[in-house]
């Protein structure tokens, strides 16, 4: 259970996030919706602990983990607005490089990843990341998320680079993974039909959610 409890996020004299209570249970889907600037970016990497709140607590399992890096090494997986890929690097390469920061290696997981990019229809995992289309990108960066079935997933508008209908299937995929593993999905979007498919919606508006 991720447990966001009274998170405020201030900058200066600015409240981006305010009093924000959440809690996304395993199994669960959770979508967040919202006007651009209303906080969603920012709720999500404080649900990640990638930022300090300013006020209140993030918790896992009920506490507070002592190194949040380690947690987010071995428990979360991530999916970027900007997609966070290195241009050099191949899609395969970029699938596979936490593993790498992490000291652990396994063949199997780079076979699993050439599954995972074969099935969100990146038929070259050995091109450069540089190279592909901005939706490949978007795609690539989802398989990065869920190829070690992490337990917490947090998406930053997954399908925003995507047509319609692709956007439908990387949806159904990133759900199915994190269905398949019992893992907590939290996503925050402006696609009505990923929303849709989400098993409870939210609303952020200036900072509070509804």
């Amino acid at each position: 259970m991720l447990t966001l409890h009274n998170v405020c996020v201030r900058v200066g004299d600015l409240t981006v996030l305010d009093a924000i209570s959440l809690a996304v249970p395993p199994g669960r889907c959770i979508g967040i919706s919202g006007p651009s600037g209303s906080g969603k970016t920012t709720l999500l990497h404080a649900a990640g602990m990638l930022l300090r709140p300013s006020e209140g607590s993030v918790t896992w399992q009920g506490a507070v983990p002592r190194d949040p890096v380690r947690w987010r090494r071995e428990t979360a997986g991530f999916v970027f607005q900007d997609f966070c890929l290195v241009p050099e690097l191949s899609a395969l390469a970029n699938v596979l490089l936490p593993l790498r920061f992490a000291a652990f290696w396994a063949g199997e997981a780079a076979g699993r990843g050439r599954v995972l990019l074969a099935d969100m229809g990146i038929a070259h995992p050995d091109r450069r990341a540089g190279v592909l289309s901005r939706g490949e990108q978007q795609r690539v960066a989802i398989v990065r998320a869920v190829l070690n079935a992490p337990s917490m997933i947090l998406a930053d508008e997954p399908t925003a680079s995507l047509d319609a209908a692709t956007g439908r299937m990387v949806g159904a995929l990133l759900i199915g993974a994190a269905r398949r593993t019992g893992a907590a999905l939290l996503v925050v979007s402006h696609d009505h039909a990923l929303l849709a498919e989400m098993d409870e919606v939210h609303t952020l508006r200036e900072g509070r959610l509804t």
